[in-house]
Formats: C-alpha cells, structure tokens, sequence
C-alpha cells in the first residue's frame, strides 16, 4: 500500500496543481456578468442658454446612461433609431478582441444604424480597468450623444491605491446653440473651418458663467478629509482643454484605463476622447470651489470657444450662506492661460506606467506619418463653396493622403466578404515627399491628394508610428486616437524628429499606455504597440472637424494563425448598407 502510494504521488501532485490553476482560471470569469441595455435615439427638447434646442440623446438623457461594469463582464447593447440621423455608437478604448463588428465608427466596421432600424452591440471587457466612455460615431452627433463607460477591477480585486469613499464621473463636453449638424453642414457646403462651440459644458451643464445656468450647475458634495475618485472624460467635439479645482492638488492615478504612476498637479491637460483619472482630498476650509475647464488652443490665429464652465464642489459643513442671508460665492480657480504649452506639457511628461512594462523593442514596421491641416484650391476661388483661407477650402491629411470615407459599404464588410473597389491597401509608411515640416512650407505641398488607403499589417507585428506634426497652415496638437488598441507611448519632443538622436532618449521602462495622444505643436509623439488584434481599425485625430476634412487612415491588421488570432463572423443584424 505504501509503494502505491509513493509511486502514484507524483502525479496526484501534478493532476491537483493542474485542477488547481484550471479552477482559478475559471474563478476569474465566475464573478462576471452579462450586462443588458436598450438605447433608444431619440430627439428630445433640452433648454441651455436661455433656449430649448431639439437634441439627439440616448433614452432622452444628455449625457447619455452611463454604464457601470467590471473586468471581466460583457455587454450587449440593443440601439433602436429613432432619431432622422444615420448613427453608429462607438465604444472608446475597449479593444474589441477579434471583433470590430462591436467597435462603431461608421462605414470603417459598420455601416450605419439607419432610422427606424434596430443593431445590438455585443463585446466583452477583457483585462481592462479604469475610465472610458462610448459616443456616436457618425458626423457631429456625439455633440449630444455620448456618455461614461467606467470598468471597476473584478469582484474583490481592490484597486492599487487607497479605496476612494466616493467616485463621480465628470464628463466635459461642448454646447452648440444652434443644431450641431447644421453646423457641420454650413461648414461642409462652405469649406470653412466651423463656428466654435458656444459653451463648454460638465455633465451636459454650462455652470454659473454662462446666462440662464446657475440654477442647474452641477455640485460635487464632500466632507472635510475624505478622499474621492474624479473619472474626467473630455467628450467635447473640437477643444483640448484645461481642467483644474480652486485651491486643490489632484493627485493623477489613472489615464484611458491604464493606471499611472501617482503624481500630484494642479491641472489636468487632456484632448478629446482622453480620460484622466485623480484622487481629491478635502483638505481645504471648508467652503465651496469652483471646478473648472476652458480650452488649451494650439492653432496659431484660429477662433476657439474662450469661455470657461463651471462645476461647484461643495464641503457639506460649509455654511451655505453669508451674515446678509446671500449665497456665498464659491472661489475661483487659476487657470493657465489658452496657449500654454509648457503646462500642457508638463503634465504629459508626469504620466508614467506604474511599473516596469513590456514595450516592444524590436520593430517589424517603422511608420512615419506626418499629421495635419491643408488647404484645396478651388476653381473659383471666393465663391459660396470657397470661404477657406484666400478663397479654399480646408482639408487635412496623414502622410498627404486625405482619407475618403467610403459610402457604399464598410471597409470591414467589404474585407470579410471579398467586395473589391471600396479601398486600396497601399497607404504610404512615410510622407511620399521629406520637407521641412515645422519649417517654412512650400505651397506645392498643402494641397494632399484624397484617397481611402489601408496599411496592412501582419498579425504579431510591433509597430513603432512616429507622429510629426507640420506647419502646412498652422503647427496643432493633434489628439490622436487608435482603435482597437492601447499603445505605449516611448517618446515626444518639439520640432522635426530626429531618428538619431530622439530614439536613444525613449523610454522603454514605464511610459505611459493610452487610446489617445497628442502630437505637441510643432513637434512629434512616438508610440508603439503589438498588432495583436486583427481587423480594420481606424487611426484618426480626435477634433471632429479634423477627422471630417480627411485626418485619418486605417489599419488592416491580418488574421493570424488559428481561432484565437482570427476575426470572429460578423453577427446576423449587422446593418448593411
């Protein structure tokens, strides 16, 4: 009995740390759940500044319902149009695993959800913790339609730093006082660039600096010494901005559902379609402080909306009200002024990963892609459909191609069902002419040439994408956003990038990994990422205005080899075109 014994121990051993990690494997998935949703479009009638305009919103909420969920759970979407407006809804920086059907923008994975029709959005969070938000993908409708997508760690799994007593999600937006699509529209007839945004806007409210706003202000409550968890999301359409709290420090914990290295600031810098997330200790006399946002403008002489709105964080053992029975007004806070960069940059370099990562150091594919605006000439210049700079209309490009969304079916359907003629896959890895691009540029190079190129890209690639802004019109933080991915970003700097010099200054150890980032005015942002999930996944800048003239490419990430490296079917509701 003995000799039995030993002679099989071994493998009970074996058969039990087996059956072991198997049982904690699936234990991770036990928790999860499966979350239901309708989101109906509709327009409903919504008074701002004195007025009532007839929005597009999500079960006649603005913002849209936000939806709380974990690592680890899916979700299953029904959107019902009911709205006038074709409208795709995408959801900003899940990864999509083998599934683009799920990622939204329209005619790149999906054509649109047509009125009247019905398309359910099916995806699963997987190993993804943090802030992230989801909007319309389709023309200027995420104006109004957009809303939280915040993903909390695993039942029991605690966050790595001190658990927060509360958490609000504070979404920061840009109010039209006219329909947003009559303002794209004028824009697109003129070839102007758009009327800038009447306001901004937090949690779908102005605040008290604007007319007919004070009354629904939106207040922070908070008691003296406790900290809370902010989950900032900048949802507005064409405006990076500042973001800051009278008389408080932030301390930065997170950045588009990666966490960070803890650092304390002042001010938050972040670009549309970026998340920041920042503890916020009530360490000050108790009183109320204004929250505040207002724009960082990087273009040279182009208008942008110069106001500031307005939360109020309110100490609930302050008193409410002065001797003279008035409210007491709450305490403004400092901002940087519009066109300061040194802070804007500043604070991208505080943002570190929150420990040793692993960052591709060996590259397959080495992309240069120069970003920015241009200018078409016109045959008639000055006339009606001319009103850009000296008669032209703008345009913008990556790498001089201006990408040309295609209208009679998506690029993913058209890859997956073998429909040729709706792209080419020759998108050029590097500008088709070197110049000096934060320099004086000739004239001969403003005008790119429209195309609806894809860059293909072999499953397992890594991927280095240096992103060289230029000076075609105006040097610009251009906020650029990857879906389907999360990527590392090695490396910044100003002016023209030098491969020499700039490369031997990444870094390689805790940069930070984010959706979206800005290339610095004038200068150049480098990222890298493993092309690990395959499908057609749009690169694009972030100002909507932007990505409408033609900002944009898109990946063509090839299936690799097996089940688990391949795109999964298309469902049977995909809206066809």
């Amino acid at each position: 009995m003995e000799a039995y014994n030993l002679t099989v121990k071994p493998w009970c051993s074996c058969l039990l740390l087996g059956l072991f990690a198997v049982i904690t494997f699936l234990s991770s998935f036990a928790n999860a759940e499966t979350h239901y949703h309708e989101f109906v479009i509709q327009a409903k009638p919504v008074k701002r500044l004195c007025r009532i305009h007839n929005i597009i919103t999500v079960n006649g909420q603005f913002p849209g319902p936000a939806l709380e969920v974990r690592n680890g759970d899916s979700l299953v979407i029904k959107v019902v149009n009911n709205a006038q407006y074709n409208i795709t809804l995408h959801w900003h920086g899940i990864r999509q695993l083998r599934n683009p059907w799920a990622d939204g923008p329209s005619y790149v994975t999906q054509c649109p959800i047509r009125p009247g029709a019905t398309y359910t959005y099916r995806f699963t969070i997987i190993n993804q913790e943090g802030t992230l938000w989801w909007h319309a993908h389709s023309e200027w409708l995420r104006a109004t339609v957009y809303g939280a997508l915040n993903v909390h760690p695993k039942s029991g799994s605690p966050y790595p730093f001190s658990t927060p007593k509360q958490e609000y999600t504070i979404l920061l937006g840009e109010w039209f006082d006219r329909n947003p699509m009559d303002v794209l529209k004028q824009a697109l007839f003129t070839g102007a660039a758009p009327n800038v945004s009447d306001a901004y806007t937090i949690n779908g409210q102005p605040g008290d600096l604007y007319r007919c706003s004070s009354k629904e202000t939106v207040r922070i409550p908070i008691e003296l010494g406790e900290t809370v968890l902010l989950r900032i999301v900048n949802s507005a359409l064409n405006q990076e901005l500042f973001f800051t709290i009278a008389n408080h420090q932030m301390t930065v914990v997170g950045v588009d559902a990666a966490y960070t290295k803890p650092f304390p600031t002042r001010v938050v810098m972040i670009g549309p379609g970026q998340t920041t997330n920042v503890l916020l200790t009530a360490d000050q006399p108790p009183a109320h402080y204004y929250i505040a946002a207002r724009a960082y403008n990087t273009a040279m002489n182009a208008p942008f909306d110069n106001t500031t709105t307005t939360a109020i964080l309110e100490y609930k053992s302050a008193s409410c009200s002065t001797k003279k029975g008035q409210s007491s007004r709450p305490i403004l806070p400092q901002l940087p002024a519009y066109n300061d960069t040194a802070t804007a940059t500043a604070f991208n370099a505080g943002l570190k990963s929150r420990s040793q990562v692993n960052v591709p150091t060996t590259i397959d594919q080495n992309l240069f892609f120069t970003v920015g605006l241009g200018l078409n000439n016109c045959t008639r210049p000055n006339s009606p459909r001319c009103q850009g700079p000296n008669g032209t209309r703008f345009t913008a490009s990556i790498n001089n191609v201006s990408f040309v969304f295609p209208t009679i079916n998506s690029l993913m359907q058209a890859y997956y069902q073998g429909v040729p003629g709706i792209f080419t896959t020759d998108f050029p890895p590097v500008p088709p002419i070197q110049f000096n691009y934060t320099g004086n540029v000739n004239r001969g190079l403003w005008q790119p040439v429209p195309g609806t190129k894809l860059y293909k890209l072999k499953y397992g690639s890594k991927v280095q994408i240096v992103f060289q802004d230029t000076s075609i019109v105006t040097t610009e933080d251009h906020p650029i956003h990857l879906h389907g991915y999360q990527f590392y970003v090695v490396g910044s700097g100003f002016g023209n990038f030098n491969p020499s010099t700039d490369t031997a200054k990444f870094n390689f150890f805790d940069p930070p990994q984010r959706n979206t980032i800005g290339s610095n005015p004038g200068g150049w942002v480098a990222i890298r990422f493993v092309a690990d999930n395959p499908g057609i996944w749009l690169l694009h800048c972030h100002l909507d205005s932007h990505l409408r003239w033609g900002l944009a490419m898109a990946f063509l990430v090839e299936n690799g080899v097996g089940q688990s490296q391949t795109v999964i079917p298309p469902p049977a509701d995909l809206p066809q075109c």
